[in-house]
């Protein structure tokens, strides 16, 4: 994932910055409780696709 990208891409619904999960290959949102994919380097913005964090993931963060 190409960091200058990372610094720019925020959360398309409450435009909060993003935490990497280069393991899980995730962009997560803490406040939307959401995690947006990365497939093939490209991440996968759309709040449709986008996987809800339950509160044990959250924690972690």
């Amino acid at each position: 994932m190409d960091a200058k990208l990372l610094e720019i891409l925020v959360c398309p619904l409450c435009k909060s910055p993003l935490i990497y999960r280069k393991a899980e290959q995730e962009l997560i949102c803490k406040a939307d409780k959401l995690a947006y994919s990365i497939k093939d380097d490209i991440p996968v913005m759309l709040a449709d696709e986008a996987r809800k964090l339950s509160p044990e993931e959250i924690e972690k963060l």
